[in-house]
């Protein structure tokens, strides 16, 4: 595994995204900051990193062109600060507790901070800022609380809503957040990026850029998880069918413990699903039928994944399930 992401807080490059780094420094420089704004794109394509990037500026940090539009120094004071979480003019709304683990949920109690936070002048700062990461995240209950904080405008006060489904998002967050799109790079550029900062070759460079979608963020996170290994097995799992390899599949099975295999797990289903899908569709455009055990397959591996976290299934149980359904498949 590579070495593990981290937090965008911590991070002060940013490949890409200089029209939306123009278009928020434009508005701050020229005193027309909207109080609320929306970032959007896939996951890991630069969005978080982005808000701390802005919200490093609105504290006060002097711009440091070496780090880009929107770039400041680590070694400043507020960067410092930022970085460890200790900046008293910034709040943090995100999935991870304080003590470090990662909730299903951003409660209403959280949420429900930023009335609070908003309701005091900047302690040391030309702002109050507060970066919800992410908004698809909060709870029904907290999104309404943050609803109300965009109903009441704070003065002096910025919020940096990052969402990688807005659609999903109330109508009225939305409404009163000005929206910046964030997209991902083009899989060629993005590789490249990849070969350059991780241990890589051309062809797994390129494997990541695809399976990340051109989302460097998400890239970094499937390369330090080990998502080559478990493409690879995916890979083997299929060429096997209809047998399936059981020395394999129980080494597998022993990566789904505690924690960390809930994520190992997640990426092999991944892996399978995407691979049984261009399978199926390369099988329907040299029109060969019989694809509906395909399509069985390809429900079972996108649909288990979330029973065995929401149920509490045993993960090895689910992954003998879904190889004898690909076995069924292949039979077919």
């Amino acid at each position: 595994m590579a070495d593990p992401v981290p937090h965008p807080r911590e991070v002060f490059g940013l490949q890409g995204h200089e029209d939306q780094e123009a278009a928020f420094e434009s508005a701050r420089g020229r005193g027309r900051l909207h109080h609320a704004w929306l970032f959007t794109g896939l996951e890991g394509v630069g969005k978080a990193t982005f808000a701390y990037r802005a919200a490093r500026r609105l504290l006060g940090a002097p711009a440091d062109p070496a780090h880009g539009v929107l770039g400041s120094d680590p070694a400043h004071p507020v960067s410092r600060q930022v970085t460890a979480r200790s900046h008293p003019d910034l709040l943090v709304l995100e999935r991870v507790g304080e003590d470090g683990k990662p909730r299903k949920v951003i409660p209403v109690d959280e949420a429900r901070r930023l009335g609070e936070f908003f309701s005091k002048s900047p302690a040391s700062s030309p702002h109050r800022v507060a970066i919800v990461d992410a908004a698809d995240d909060l709870n029904v209950n907290a999104a309404n609380a943050l609803l109300k904080t965009l109903e009441e405008p704070p003065p002096r006060g910025v919020l940096l809503v990052v969402s990688h489904s807005p659609g999903r998002l109330l109508a009225t967050i939305r409404s009163r957040c000005r929206r910046l799109a964030f997209r991902p790079l083009d899989l060629e550029g993005a590789a490249a990026f990849l070969q350059a900062r991780l241990e890589v070759n051309d062809e797994e460079a390129l494997r990541l850029s695809r399976m990340s979608g051109g989302a460097l963020g998400r890239a970094f996170t499937l390369a330090a998880a080990g998502a080559l290994e478990l493409d690879d097995a995916a890979r083997d799992i299929l060429q096997a069918l209809p047998q399936v390899d059981e020395s394999l599949a129980l080494a597998l099975a022993d990566r789904f413990r505690g924690g960390e295999g809930a994520l190992q797990f997640g990426l092999l289903f991944e892996r399978l699903a995407e691979r049984v899908y261009g399978f199926a569709v390369t099988r329907a455009a040299e029109g060969q039928g019989r694809l509906d055990r395909w399509a069985q397959a390809w429900e079972t591996l996108t649909r288990l994944p979330r029973e065995a976290e929401g149920l509490n299934l045993d993960r090895a149980d689910a992954l003998y399930t879904a190889l004898s359904e690909l076995r069924e498949a292949a039979r077919a």
